[in-house]
Protein backbone atom coordinates (compact mmCIF):
# COMPACT_ATOMS: atom_id res chain seq x y z
CA UNK A 1 0.00 0.00 0.00
CA UNK A 2 0.86 3.53 -0.42
CA UNK A 3 2.48 5.55 2.16
CA UNK A 4 2.71 9.26 2.46
CA UNK A 5 5.26 11.70 4.70
CA UNK A 6 2.02 14.09 5.47
CA UNK A 7 -0.43 13.50 8.34
CA UNK A 8 -3.66 12.89 8.17
CA UNK A 9 -4.73 16.83 7.86
CA UNK A 10 -2.56 17.45 5.53
CA UNK A 11 -3.14 14.28 3.29
CA UNK A 12 -7.20 15.41 3.72
CA UNK A 13 -6.49 18.52 1.81
CA UNK A 14 -3.81 17.68 -0.41
CA UNK A 15 -4.13 14.15 -0.93
CA UNK A 16 -0.08 12.04 -1.30
CA UNK A 17 1.06 15.51 -2.08
CA UNK A 18 0.73 19.05 -3.39
CA UNK A 19 -0.57 18.83 -6.88
CA UNK A 20 -1.44 21.59 -9.15
CA UNK A 21 -5.16 21.49 -11.25
CA UNK A 22 -6.14 22.87 -15.14
CA UNK A 23 -6.36 26.48 -15.49
CA UNK A 24 -3.80 27.12 -12.34
CA UNK A 25 -7.07 26.74 -9.80
CA UNK A 26 -6.24 25.99 -6.49
CA UNK A 27 -9.30 23.53 -5.97
CA UNK A 28 -10.64 21.15 -8.27
CA UNK A 29 -12.26 21.78 -11.27
CA UNK A 30 -15.52 20.59 -12.29
CA UNK A 31 -15.38 18.13 -15.37
CA UNK A 32 -18.63 17.74 -17.09
CA UNK A 33 -17.86 16.66 -19.97
CA UNK A 34 -19.02 13.19 -21.04
CA UNK A 35 -16.40 12.34 -23.79
CA UNK A 36 -12.91 13.36 -24.41
CA UNK A 37 -12.13 13.81 -28.03
CA UNK A 38 -8.24 12.86 -29.16
CA UNK A 39 -6.06 14.04 -31.16
CA UNK A 40 -4.94 10.84 -33.48
CA UNK A 41 -5.90 7.40 -34.06
CA UNK A 42 -2.70 6.47 -32.14
CA UNK A 43 -3.53 8.93 -29.04
CA UNK A 44 -6.83 6.54 -28.63
CA UNK A 45 -4.92 3.35 -29.73
CA UNK A 46 -2.59 3.66 -26.31
CA UNK A 47 -6.17 4.04 -24.31
CA UNK A 48 -7.77 0.98 -25.58
CA UNK A 49 -4.50 -1.01 -25.21
CA UNK A 50 -3.77 0.38 -21.50
CA UNK A 51 -0.56 2.35 -22.64
CA UNK A 52 -2.16 5.56 -21.44
CA UNK A 53 -4.43 6.77 -18.56
CA UNK A 54 -6.03 9.44 -20.53
CA UNK A 55 -9.73 9.53 -20.25
CA UNK A 56 -12.03 8.84 -23.25
CA UNK A 57 -15.25 8.33 -21.50
CA UNK A 58 -16.82 9.47 -18.47
CA UNK A 59 -18.57 5.97 -17.60
CA UNK A 60 -15.17 4.79 -17.32
CA UNK A 61 -13.53 7.41 -15.77
CA UNK A 62 -13.76 11.24 -15.59
CA UNK A 63 -11.00 13.60 -14.30
CA UNK A 64 -13.04 15.17 -11.08
CA UNK A 65 -13.74 11.39 -9.99
CA UNK A 66 -10.29 10.63 -10.42
CA UNK A 67 -9.43 13.59 -8.29
CA UNK A 68 -11.48 11.97 -5.31
CA UNK A 69 -10.53 8.98 -5.96
CA UNK A 70 -7.00 9.78 -5.40
CA UNK A 71 -7.80 11.46 -2.63
CA UNK A 72 -9.42 8.97 -0.47
CA UNK A 73 -6.67 6.21 -1.49
CA UNK A 74 -3.94 8.53 -0.07
CA UNK A 75 -6.39 8.66 3.17
CA UNK A 76 -6.83 4.83 3.37
CA UNK A 77 -3.36 4.17 2.64
CA UNK A 78 -4.46 1.79 -0.61
CA UNK A 79 -2.76 2.14 -4.28
CA UNK A 80 -5.96 2.87 -5.85
CA UNK A 81 -9.64 3.41 -4.80
CA UNK A 82 -12.59 3.25 -6.88
CA UNK A 83 -15.39 5.93 -6.48
CA UNK A 84 -19.08 5.15 -7.35
CA UNK A 85 -22.35 6.85 -6.88
CA UNK A 86 -23.12 5.17 -3.70
CA UNK A 87 -22.01 2.95 -0.90
CA UNK A 88 -24.55 0.43 -1.83
CA UNK A 89 -23.24 0.44 -5.39
CA UNK A 90 -19.55 0.11 -3.93
CA UNK A 91 -20.63 -2.74 -1.75
CA UNK A 92 -22.41 -4.53 -5.02
CA UNK A 93 -19.38 -4.17 -6.96
CA UNK A 94 -17.36 -5.79 -4.47
CA UNK A 95 -20.03 -8.68 -4.83
CA UNK A 96 -19.98 -8.97 -8.33
CA UNK A 97 -16.15 -8.68 -8.79
CA UNK A 98 -15.55 -11.26 -6.29
CA UNK A 99 -17.93 -13.71 -6.19
CA UNK A 100 -20.22 -16.23 -8.98
CA UNK A 101 -22.41 -19.07 -9.37
CA UNK A 102 -21.63 -21.48 -6.16
CA UNK A 103 -19.78 -19.05 -4.00
CA UNK A 104 -19.82 -18.20 -0.89
CA UNK A 105 -20.03 -15.09 1.19
CA UNK A 106 -18.94 -14.69 5.34
CA UNK A 107 -21.13 -11.68 6.51
CA UNK A 108 -20.19 -10.47 10.09
CA UNK A 109 -23.31 -9.90 12.06
CA UNK A 110 -24.16 -7.13 12.84
CA UNK A 111 -24.35 -5.19 10.10
CA UNK A 112 -26.40 -2.76 7.89
CA UNK A 113 -29.47 -4.48 7.07
CA UNK A 114 -29.72 -3.76 3.25
CA UNK A 115 -25.47 -4.99 3.17
CA UNK A 116 -27.68 -8.08 4.26
CA UNK A 117 -30.37 -7.94 1.84
CA UNK A 118 -27.95 -7.27 -0.78
CA UNK A 119 -26.16 -10.43 -0.27
CA UNK A 120 -28.34 -12.90 1.52
CA UNK A 121 -31.67 -12.29 -1.11
CA UNK A 122 -30.24 -10.08 -4.36
CA UNK A 123 -26.56 -12.27 -5.15
CA UNK A 124 -28.54 -14.90 -3.88
CA UNK A 125 -30.77 -14.90 -7.27
CA UNK A 126 -27.29 -14.95 -8.56
CA UNK A 127 -25.94 -18.58 -7.27
CA UNK A 128 -24.36 -16.49 -3.83
CA UNK A 129 -24.67 -18.08 -0.54
CA UNK A 130 -24.26 -16.56 2.60
CA UNK A 131 -23.50 -17.13 6.48
CA UNK A 132 -24.24 -14.80 9.21
CA UNK A 133 -22.16 -15.07 12.14
CA UNK A 134 -21.04 -13.11 15.22
CA UNK A 135 -17.84 -11.34 14.58
CA UNK A 136 -16.92 -12.15 17.89
CA UNK A 137 -16.40 -15.28 18.05
CA UNK A 138 -13.33 -16.30 16.03
CA UNK A 139 -14.05 -19.89 16.44
CA UNK A 140 -17.59 -19.32 14.70
CA UNK A 141 -16.25 -17.30 12.18
CA UNK A 142 -13.56 -20.17 11.09
CA UNK A 143 -16.14 -23.23 10.86
CA UNK A 144 -18.43 -20.67 8.63
CA UNK A 145 -15.83 -20.86 6.16
CA UNK A 146 -16.48 -23.36 3.17
CA UNK A 147 -13.03 -24.61 1.57
CA UNK A 148 -12.86 -23.53 -2.05
CA UNK A 149 -16.33 -21.56 -1.96
CA UNK A 150 -15.90 -19.01 0.47
CA UNK A 151 -14.40 -16.07 -1.36
CA UNK A 152 -15.42 -12.94 0.85
CA UNK A 153 -15.26 -12.01 4.83
CA UNK A 154 -17.56 -9.10 4.99
CA UNK A 155 -18.08 -7.10 8.25
CA UNK A 156 -18.53 -3.26 9.45
CA UNK A 157 -16.29 -2.23 12.34
CA UNK A 158 -17.86 -0.10 14.55
CA UNK A 159 -21.15 -1.51 13.32
CA UNK A 160 -24.10 0.20 12.95
CA UNK A 161 -25.95 0.83 15.46
CA UNK A 162 -24.45 -1.10 18.37
CA UNK A 163 -20.92 -0.08 17.38
CA UNK A 164 -19.42 -3.61 17.81
CA UNK A 165 -15.82 -3.60 17.10
CA UNK A 166 -14.23 -6.91 15.67
CA UNK A 167 -10.63 -7.99 16.66
CA UNK A 168 -9.48 -7.05 12.92
CA UNK A 169 -6.08 -8.03 13.75
CA UNK A 170 -6.99 -11.46 14.63
CA UNK A 171 -9.44 -11.99 11.60
CA UNK A 172 -6.91 -10.66 9.10
CA UNK A 173 -3.94 -13.40 10.62
CA UNK A 174 -6.71 -16.11 10.32
CA UNK A 175 -7.85 -14.88 7.22
CA UNK A 176 -4.29 -14.92 5.65
CA UNK A 177 -3.82 -18.98 6.30
CA UNK A 178 -7.48 -19.60 4.10
CA UNK A 179 -6.60 -19.99 0.31
CA UNK A 180 -9.02 -17.41 -1.86
CA UNK A 181 -10.17 -15.31 0.88
CA UNK A 182 -10.61 -11.58 0.91
CA UNK A 183 -11.74 -9.97 3.76
CA UNK A 184 -13.56 -6.28 3.47
CA UNK A 185 -14.24 -4.02 5.67
CA UNK A 186 -16.91 -1.66 5.61
CA UNK A 187 -15.27 1.40 7.95
CA UNK A 188 -17.79 4.00 7.18
CA UNK A 189 -18.03 5.06 11.07
CA UNK A 190 -14.65 5.14 11.73
CA UNK A 191 -13.14 6.85 8.64
CA UNK A 192 -9.46 6.57 7.59
CA UNK A 193 -8.78 9.41 10.36
CA UNK A 194 -10.17 6.97 12.97
CA UNK A 195 -8.96 3.87 11.56
CA UNK A 196 -6.98 2.08 8.23
CA UNK A 197 -8.55 -1.58 7.75
CA UNK A 198 -5.88 -1.77 5.46
CA UNK A 199 -2.76 -1.58 7.66
CA UNK A 200 -5.06 -3.77 10.27
CA UNK A 201 -4.84 -6.73 7.15
CA UNK A 202 -8.11 -5.81 5.48
CA UNK A 203 -8.12 -6.27 1.44
CA UNK A 204 -10.43 -4.30 0.74
CA UNK A 205 -11.91 -0.85 2.36
CA UNK A 206 -15.32 0.30 1.58
CA UNK A 207 -16.69 3.49 3.05
CA UNK A 208 -19.88 5.71 2.37
CA UNK A 209 -18.80 8.46 1.47
CA UNK A 210 -22.07 9.99 1.47
CA UNK A 211 -21.51 10.48 5.31
CA UNK A 212 -18.68 11.33 7.17
CA UNK A 213 -16.18 11.82 4.34
CA UNK A 214 -18.55 14.13 2.69
CA UNK A 215 -19.35 15.25 5.80
CA UNK A 216 -22.17 17.84 4.73
CA UNK A 217 -25.39 15.33 3.85
CA UNK A 218 -25.09 17.49 0.32
CA UNK A 219 -24.05 14.07 -1.95
CA UNK A 220 -24.32 10.15 -2.50
CA UNK A 221 -21.42 8.40 -3.21
CA UNK A 222 -19.33 5.10 -2.41
CA UNK A 223 -15.53 4.60 -2.21
CA UNK A 224 -13.70 1.03 -2.83
CA UNK A 225 -9.99 0.84 -1.70
CA UNK A 226 -6.95 -1.58 -1.39
CA UNK A 227 -4.43 -3.00 -3.91
CA UNK A 228 -4.31 -1.90 -7.55
CA UNK A 229 -4.59 -5.63 -9.18
CA UNK A 230 -7.93 -5.82 -7.14
CA UNK A 231 -8.83 -2.24 -7.70
CA UNK A 232 -8.98 -2.25 -11.19
CA UNK A 233 -10.88 -5.30 -11.44
CA UNK A 234 -13.46 -3.64 -9.68
CA UNK A 235 -13.06 -0.56 -11.83
CA UNK A 236 -14.13 -2.93 -14.85
CA UNK A 237 -16.54 -3.58 -12.95
CA UNK A 238 -17.96 -0.46 -12.57
CA UNK A 239 -17.66 0.60 -16.07
CA UNK A 240 -19.95 -2.58 -16.99
CA UNK A 241 -22.46 -1.61 -15.17
CA UNK A 242 -22.23 2.68 -15.33
CA UNK A 243 -22.20 3.19 -11.19
CA UNK A 244 -19.26 5.83 -11.42
CA UNK A 245 -20.06 8.94 -9.20
CA UNK A 246 -20.96 12.19 -11.37
CA UNK A 247 -18.49 15.23 -11.18
CA UNK A 248 -20.74 17.43 -9.21
CA UNK A 249 -20.64 14.85 -6.39
CA UNK A 250 -17.06 14.07 -6.78
CA UNK A 251 -16.09 17.64 -5.95
CA UNK A 252 -18.29 18.46 -3.17
CA UNK A 253 -16.36 15.18 -1.72
CA UNK A 254 -12.98 16.55 -2.48
CA UNK A 255 -14.35 19.48 -0.78
CA UNK A 256 -15.97 17.74 2.18
CA UNK A 257 -12.49 15.83 2.40
CA UNK A 258 -10.64 18.74 3.22
CA UNK A 259 -12.00 19.80 6.28
CA UNK A 260 -12.40 15.81 7.73
CA UNK A 261 -9.53 15.67 10.35
CA UNK A 262 -11.16 18.75 12.41
CA UNK A 263 -14.47 17.52 11.84
CA UNK A 264 -14.13 14.15 13.27
CA UNK A 265 -11.96 15.71 15.95
CA UNK A 266 -14.94 17.72 16.96
CA UNK A 267 -17.20 14.45 16.47
CA UNK A 268 -15.07 12.25 18.64
CA UNK A 269 -14.77 14.98 21.32
CA UNK A 270 -18.58 15.71 21.18
CA UNK A 271 -19.87 12.11 20.99
CA UNK A 272 -18.13 10.77 24.24
CA UNK A 273 -19.37 13.84 25.96
CA UNK A 274 -23.03 13.34 24.78
CA UNK A 275 -22.36 9.56 25.43
CA UNK A 276 -20.91 9.73 29.23
CA UNK A 277 -24.00 12.51 30.20
CA UNK A 278 -26.84 9.91 28.77
CA UNK A 279 -25.52 7.16 31.22
CA UNK A 280 -26.44 9.73 33.68
CA UNK A 281 -30.01 10.60 32.25
CA UNK A 282 -32.92 8.79 34.43
CA UNK A 283 -34.92 7.95 31.12
CA UNK A 284 -32.07 6.48 29.64
CA UNK A 285 -31.66 2.30 29.94
CA UNK A 286 -28.41 1.35 28.09
CA UNK A 287 -26.15 3.67 25.81
CA UNK A 288 -24.07 2.04 23.05
CA UNK A 289 -20.75 3.92 22.59
CA UNK A 290 -17.19 2.14 22.16
CA UNK A 291 -15.71 4.99 23.79
CA UNK A 292 -17.70 4.39 26.71
CA UNK A 293 -16.32 1.81 29.57
CA UNK A 294 -19.65 0.35 29.57
CA UNK A 295 -19.45 -1.14 25.70
CA UNK A 296 -18.50 -4.64 25.51
CA UNK A 297 -15.87 -3.85 23.13
CA UNK A 298 -14.41 -0.74 24.58
CA UNK A 299 -10.78 -2.32 25.37
CA UNK A 300 -10.92 -3.44 21.69
CA UNK A 301 -12.24 0.13 20.11
CA UNK A 302 -9.51 1.74 22.00
CA UNK A 303 -6.49 -0.63 20.65
CA UNK A 304 -7.92 -0.60 17.09
CA UNK A 305 -9.48 2.89 16.72
CA UNK A 306 -7.79 6.32 16.87
CA UNK A 307 -11.02 8.00 17.90
CA UNK A 308 -14.50 6.77 18.62
CA UNK A 309 -16.57 8.22 16.04
CA UNK A 310 -19.67 10.67 15.85
CA UNK A 311 -22.76 7.82 16.13
CA UNK A 312 -24.12 6.69 19.44
CA UNK A 313 -26.85 4.60 20.14
CA UNK A 314 -29.09 4.70 23.34
CA UNK A 315 -31.91 2.92 24.83
CA UNK A 316 -34.67 4.62 26.96
CA UNK A 317 -36.72 3.51 29.58
CA UNK A 318 -39.94 3.36 27.36
CA UNK A 319 -42.05 2.35 25.03
CA UNK A 320 -42.69 3.07 20.87
CA UNK A 321 -45.01 5.57 22.58
CA UNK A 322 -41.90 6.99 24.35
CA UNK A 323 -39.92 7.13 20.71
CA UNK A 324 -42.54 8.86 19.33
CA UNK A 325 -43.07 11.92 21.48
CA UNK A 326 -39.43 12.31 22.13
CA UNK A 327 -38.74 12.65 18.33
CA UNK A 328 -41.40 14.95 17.66
CA UNK A 329 -40.23 17.18 20.39
CA UNK A 330 -36.56 17.01 19.49
CA UNK A 331 -35.70 21.10 18.10
CA UNK A 332 -32.12 21.28 17.26
CA UNK A 333 -32.07 17.68 16.73
CA UNK A 334 -33.74 16.32 13.19
CA UNK A 335 -35.33 13.04 12.67
CA UNK A 336 -33.52 11.78 9.45
CA UNK A 337 -31.84 8.10 8.15
CA UNK A 338 -28.85 8.87 7.95
CA UNK A 339 -25.73 9.61 9.65
CA UNK A 340 -21.50 11.77 9.44
CA UNK A 341 -22.85 15.38 8.54
CA UNK A 342 -22.66 18.41 10.52
CA UNK A 343 -26.00 18.80 11.50
CA UNK A 344 -27.17 16.29 14.16
CA UNK A 345 -29.59 13.44 13.40
CA UNK A 346 -31.99 10.81 14.94
CA UNK A 347 -32.63 7.45 14.28
CA UNK A 348 -35.19 4.93 15.33
CA UNK A 349 -33.59 2.60 13.77
CA UNK A 350 -36.81 -0.01 14.59
CA UNK A 351 -38.93 2.88 12.47
CA UNK A 352 -36.31 3.53 9.94
CA UNK A 353 -34.84 0.18 8.77
CA UNK A 354 -37.16 -2.60 10.47
CA UNK A 355 -40.70 -1.62 10.16
CA UNK A 356 -41.32 -4.35 7.98
CA UNK A 357 -41.06 -6.97 10.74
CA UNK A 358 -43.08 -7.96 13.88
CA UNK A 359 -41.80 -6.00 17.10
CA UNK A 360 -40.78 -9.22 18.68
CA UNK A 361 -38.59 -10.12 15.59
CA UNK A 362 -37.16 -6.67 15.68
CA UNK A 363 -36.66 -7.51 19.54
CA UNK A 364 -34.78 -10.86 18.88
CA UNK A 365 -32.49 -8.75 16.07
CA UNK A 366 -31.50 -6.18 18.72
CA UNK A 367 -33.76 -3.53 17.30
CA UNK A 368 -36.37 -2.88 20.25
CA UNK A 369 -39.01 -0.12 19.94
CA UNK A 370 -36.73 2.25 22.41
CA UNK A 371 -33.57 2.09 20.86
CA UNK A 372 -32.43 5.74 19.07
CA UNK A 373 -29.39 6.24 16.78
CA UNK A 374 -27.69 9.19 16.95
CA UNK A 375 -25.58 10.81 14.87
CA UNK A 376 -23.89 13.87 16.82
CA UNK A 377 -22.79 16.98 14.69
CA UNK A 378 -21.05 20.13 14.94
CA UNK A 379 -23.15 21.85 16.80
CA UNK A 380 -22.07 22.80 20.69
CA UNK A 381 -22.43 19.71 22.32
CA UNK A 382 -24.27 21.20 25.41
CA UNK A 383 -26.69 22.48 22.90
CA UNK A 384 -27.27 19.03 21.47
CA UNK A 385 -27.27 17.68 25.26
CA UNK A 386 -29.83 20.27 26.22
CA UNK A 387 -32.35 19.30 22.97
CA UNK A 388 -32.11 15.72 23.65
CA UNK A 389 -33.14 16.13 27.37
CA UNK A 390 -35.84 18.61 27.54
CA UNK A 391 -37.39 15.76 24.72
CA UNK A 392 -36.52 13.33 27.54
CA UNK A 393 -38.36 14.58 29.66
CA UNK A 394 -41.59 15.19 27.72
CA UNK A 395 -41.75 11.91 26.41
CA UNK A 396 -41.41 10.28 30.00
CA UNK A 397 -44.27 13.28 31.08
CA UNK A 398 -46.35 12.22 28.39
CA UNK A 399 -45.94 8.22 29.24
CA UNK A 400 -46.36 8.07 32.89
Amino acid sequence: MTSSTYRPETVAVHGAAPQSHAMHAVTVPIVCSATFPFGSFEEAQAVVERRSDRHDYSRYGNPTVRQAEQLIAALEGADDSVLFSSGMAALTAVLMTFTGVGAHVVLLTECYRPTEQLIRETMARFGVECTLVPGTDLELVKNAVIPGRTRLLMLEAPTNPHLRVADLTALAEWKRTVKGLRMVVDATLATPYNMKPLELGADIVVQSATKFLGGHNDLLAGSVAGRAGLMQTVREMRGRTGAIADPHSAYLLVRGIKTLAPRMRQHNESALNIASYLESCPQIKRVWYPGLASHPDFHMASRLLGGFGGLLSFEHTGDLEFTRVFCNSLKLVQLAASLGGVESLCHPPALFSYWDLPRTEREQLGMPDSLIRLSVGLESADDIKADLTQALEKAAMATA
